[in-house]
């Protein structure tokens, strides 16, 4: 590349099972921000979780040839390499990674199941382990390099019908400070962002009235929300922030006032 070609940085973002969830908002504000963008997910993921599914694939129709989708397990122990191949095979490189893949079920005390546990952990936790690494291996260092995983919140109060989980989202955010720590010398930042309740459709309406309660403002977050954002820590506007657990929820309470 010369000096005078234009630039066109790449990431690759995950969870991108539907198109009415945070990846896909974080996907559609990277593409308007000039990124070509590898998406992938797992939409039979989000069938099961009480959410209509439709086709990721139509991203692709939406936005244009800068965006490639196709769906990927990173449950796998060479899932997370595997993708990380394929996106530079794709697009030449990888210089961001939106990380917003995760696991979910009911695992309160009482009703604690090994495998369970075990499955969160692994998508949640060793997925994005493996992804970093994976990702820290491509990266050319002469590009600036972004990391954004995501969060829950549950330091900000209890999740108790969702132990697995919060603990797997516990493990996310000290990462968070150790991968900002081993990558900054390269350039890399590192950040997690907590996006609290977001309407993509998955509440009944008894819920989503109990959560809409809990905002100050009496609305919920939506994944433009959190997509703008992912497009700050993106930026070279946000150079100098790594390390860093951003709740960007609204003021959401998880008690009820």
């Amino acid at each position: 590349m010369s000096q005078h070609d234009e630039y066109r940085p790449v990431a690759l973002v995950t969870g991108v099972g539907r198109t009415s969830n945070i990846a896909a908002a974080a996907v559609r504000r990277l593409v308007a921000d000039g990124y070509r963008v590898f998406a992938t997910g797992l939409p039979r993921y989000d069938n099961t979780v009480g959410v209509p599914g439709d086709d990721p694939a139509a991203l692709a129709a939406e936005l244009g040839p800068d965006v490639h989708v196709q769906a990927h397990d990173l449950s796998t122990p060479d899932g997370p390499a595997e993708l990380v191949a394929a996106v530079v095979d794709r697009f030449g490189g990888v210089d961001t990674v939106v990380s917003c893949h995760t696991y979910s079920t009911s695992t309160p005390l009482g009703g604690l199941d090994a495998a369970e546990i075990d499955r969160h952990l692994t998508v949640n936790v060793r997925a994005n382990m493996l992804l970093i690494q994976a990702y820290a291996a491509a990266h050319d260092d002469a590009r600036p390099g972004r990391i954004v995983l995501f969060s829950s919140g549950q330091r900000n109060g209890p999740m108790v019908g969702e132990l697995a989980y919060a603990a797997s989202k516990a493990a996310v955010e000290y990462l968070t400070r150790d991968f900002a720590v081993l990558l900054a010398e390269r350039g890399v930042t590192v950040n997690a962002v907590n996006p609290g309740p977001n309407d993509t459709g998955w509440a009944d309406p008894e819920t989503y009235e109990l959560v809409r309660e809990r905002f100050p403002r009496k609305r919920w977050g939506t994944p433009q929300d959190t997509a703008n954002l992912v497009s700050f820590l993106c930026s070279a506007q946000a150079d100098w922030v790594t390390g860093q657990v951003i709740d960007s929820d609204g003021g959401f309470s998880r008690q009820p006032s």
